[in-house]
């Protein structure tokens, strides 16, 4: 049993994203953790897959961070509601190709459900909204 709480356990892999700390983000996540990010339409299987996708974004926006603004816990599955703020200093690689740094600021509101097994996330799913991203990026007019 872990001495976290649900919530806890489930804020942990944010709270390492935020210090881009990699090893300590394998250590919250089960190593077939399933994110679905569904803002970019993108669902990846695998810790290190997913730690992947997670670098990708702390390159384009390196001091991209997430603060917690509620949460809700029922048995093993938490709701973070989250606010990310970043400024866009490296390439973004999407789908549609690469948004050279642009030196914007974005804020983006987003809900992650974190379903949790012995402590850790195994199911990530992560709502926000895209849109909003390019459209403070400028790409979204």
């Amino acid at each position: 049993m872990s001495p976290q709480s649900p919530a806890d356990a489930a804020k942990a892999s944010v709270i390492a994203y935020n210090e881009k700390n990699w090893d300590k983000v394998k250590e919250t996540v089960t190593p077939t953790v399933v994110y679905d990010e569904v803002g970019t339409h993108r669902r990846i299987a695998g810790s290190t897959e997913v730690i992947d996708a997670w670098k990708a974004w702390a390159a384009a926006l390196p001091d991209s961070k997430a603060t917690f603004d509620r949460e809700v816990a029922s048995g093993n599955t938490v709701t973070l509601e989250l606010t990310w703020r970043g400024t866009h200093t490296g390439p973004l690689q999407t789908p549609n190709g690469t948004i050279a740094a642009t030196g914007r600021t974005i804020e983006v509101q987003a809900v992650q459900v974190i379903d949790l097994a012995d402590g850790k996330a195994e199911s990530i799913r992560h709502y926000f909204d895209m849109g909003t991203i390019l459209e403070q990026l400028g790409g979204g007019k």
